[in-house]
């Protein structure tokens, strides 16, 4: 996507250091299209009229493994092109340094230690004939950078695109098509200068083979030779791809195509026919779209930023240019989003700006800077963000308003998920509650968001109107209002099926097995055998019932005996108590008595109770539920 540009501004930023010189050069082809990328390569084009059997190439040391790999070119009037040499000869210094005898004798003279102050020497052949000609190809460059500048107004937001381009070529860029590009396509270094020659193993005497085995290769059969019809449209293609008239040899070759397949048509339902027209061969001619390709093959379907005009940026400078300039749906709010770099971020919101990405395009990672209230705001940055996208970007700490937050974990609801050898389990909603207090201290209304740690692999019930659920990035945006001098509460609840075994006696599983039995869609056959168990159940909570009773009052008699024991054995031999010592015989005999009725019960009970338990075990182990999708 290509999006015009509004101004530019040249910053004049010189950076020191040695002279380098440029990635490439040559001899009457100037410098006219340079394509800036964010991963640390630019494409250039240079272009010119080239007379001659050659062009003459000089290219850095360090950029020949990019030049190699990446050189391409057009001839735009239809000459051939032949080929393109590397000799592996190396440009010797000016004042060569002595040299020990063995390196005198290596083929390869001494170069210069720096690649960037070493030249290689590239030769492409030409026929000889004038050339209007177009070569492309990658070198190192910096990468350009996106700031971005957003002016808050009342009802409307302005966003602003700059971009800054940076130029270490070693040459000036003078009136050059420029294009910044949002995309970082692959790219690797290569050293397809360097000559390689593989090891191989040595055959000593003896026919012995030292250091490698050769291993056995297999080879597939040959393919089918093609139908006659794919020879004739492939005798057309090249047709299309030599013909020096270009587009409209492009036209008649694929018109020949289509007679070709019209032709095998009639062949094959008539079963004879007329042999297809000779292909009219032309001179040898290779035209290539050079423009066409690096669009599609390094920056396809990428944003692009195309300056409409030349521009110069000189060696060892930079250029601001403002890429956008445009208003886009936003407002200003605040974000209560607690920080641990900003400690008070934890009892207060951020002033925030939202705005949402409709310039067509990607918004790479960026500072920002906020403008309104007739100044500067504050500084924020934003992620990359895709085209529809929003960003809500802090830039200011707002201390009239306070929040409270409070997090309760709950768990409720139950519903039966497994019965299997006697072992229940139910699944439960689990999960945290959050609740938020909102304090206003402004004179006016606020809007405030509030970002919402998100619980994994848990639904959000019932957010309130606007909520942005990002569950991708573990957070939710919650939208409230917040009244002048007022306060506000928020409630949030996450819940997660969670499977919990279960104790049959539990309150938990009866109110499981209650929605069980009252489900539509229960087996008949489990619900008997359900209702039976859990008749068994009722007994059995009964017995425990009584018996935990019993036991209670078993202790208590046991204490209320022992110390009337001890009262009688205070008074034994005072004669003035009498009265009191028969009160306190009384009540022991009374409560021994109780005591022993209280004992008798508890053994039946115990006894009772083992055998409605044994009964109900037994019951329940007949039941089979599967998990349930």
């Amino acid at each position: 996507m290509k999006i015009r540009l509004a101004m530019g501004l040249g910053l004049g930023l010189l950076f020191p250091g040695c002279a380098t010189k440029p990635p490439v050069t040559a001899e009457g082809l100037a410098l006219k299209r340079v394509v800036i990328y964010r991963n640390g390569v630019a494409y250039f084009e240079r272009e010119g009229h080239v007379s001659g059997d050659k062009v003459t190439f000089r290219v850095r040391g360090d950029e020949v493994g990019d030049f190699l790999a990446s050189f391409a070119v057009m001839e735009k009037e239809g000459s051939s092109v032949r080929a393109a040499s590397f000799p592996l000869r190396r440009e010797e210094p000016a004042t060569p340094a002595p040299c020990p005898r063995e390196e005198r004798a290596s083929a390869f003279p001494v170069v210069p230690r720096d690649p960037k102050q070493r030249l290689e020497t590239v030769v492409m052949e030409l026929d000889g004939k004038d050339h209007a000609l177009a070569v492309g190809y990658i070198a190192e460059s910096p990468v350009w950078r996106p700031s971005y500048r957003l002016v808050l107004q009342d009802d409307k937001v302005h966003l602003q695109v700059w971009g800054i381009v940076q130029n270490l070529s070693g040459e000036d860029w003078r009136n050059t098509r420029l294009t910044v590009v949002a995309d970082a396509p692959l790219s690797l270094h290569t050293r397809l200068e360097t000559p390689y020659i593989p090891g191989r193993p040595t055959l000593a005497e003896g026919n012995e083979v030292i250091a490698v085995v050769p291993q056995s290769e297999t080879s597939l059969a040959a393919p089918p030779p093609p139908p006659a019809i794919e020879a004739v449209e492939e005798e057309a293609m090249e047709d299309m791809a030599f013909d020096k008239k270009g587009t409209a040899d492009m036209k008649l070759g694929r018109k020949r195509a289509i007679a070709g397949r019209e032709a095998k048509s009639v062949r094959t339902s008539s079963g004879a026919g007329a042999p297809p027209p000779p292909v009219r061969r032309t001179k040898p001619s290779r035209p290539r779209n050079l423009a066409s390709l690096a669009a599609v093959a390094v920056t396809g379907g990428a944003t692009r930023y195309e300056l409409p005009s030349p521009v110069t940026v000189p060696h060892n400078s930079a250029t601001m240019l403002l890429l956008l300039d445009k208003e886009v749906a936003g407002e200003s709010a605040f974000l209560f989003a607690p920080d641990p770099g900003v400690p008070d971020s934890a009892a207060h919101p951020f002033r925030v700006a939202r705005f949402t990405n409709q310039t067509g395009g990607l918004l790479e990672r960026g500072p920002l800077a906020f403008f309104g209230e007739g100044g500067f705001l504050g500084q924020g940055v934003i992620a990359n963000l895709p085209e529809g996208a929003s960003a809500t970007v802090p830039f200011a700490l707002e201390q009239s308003l306070a929040v409270e937050r409070k997090v309760d974990y709950v768990q409720e609801g139950s519903k039966l998920y497994q019965v299997e050898n006697g072992h229940l389990v139910v699944l439960r909603q689990v999960g945290p509650r959050t609740t938020y207090k909102i304090k206003s201290g402004n004179a006016r209304s606020s809007k405030v968001w509030l970002k919402h740690a998100r619980q994994a692999g848990s639904d959000l019930l019932s957010p309130p109107p606007g909520t942005e659920d990002n569950t991708g990035a573990g957070s939710a945006l919650v939208p409230t209002r917040v009244g002048s001098k007022q306060t506000v509460t928020v409630v949030l609840d996450e819940r997660r099926g969670q499977q919990q075994g279960m104790d049959w006696m539990s309150d938990v599983a009866e109110e499981a097995v209650t929605e069980y039995l009252a489900a539509k869609d229960a087996d008949p056959a489990t619900t008997k055998l359900f209702k039976a168990a859990f008749a068994l159940r009722g007994d059995l909570k009964r017995l425990r019932t009584e018996g935990e009773k019993l036991r209670q009052e078993q202790g208590e008699l046991e204490r209320a005996t022992e110390e009337t024991r001890d009262n009688l054995r205070a008074i034994e031999k005072n004669k003035a108590a009498e009265d009191l010592r028969k009160t306190l015989t009384h009540r022991l005999g009374k409560a021994s008595s109780r005591l022993d009725v209280v004992m008798k019960r508890l053994i039946e009970l115990d006894l009772r109770t083992k055998e409605i338990d044994l009964r109900f075990r037994e019951a329940i182990k007949a039941i089979r539920i599967s998990p349930r999708a």
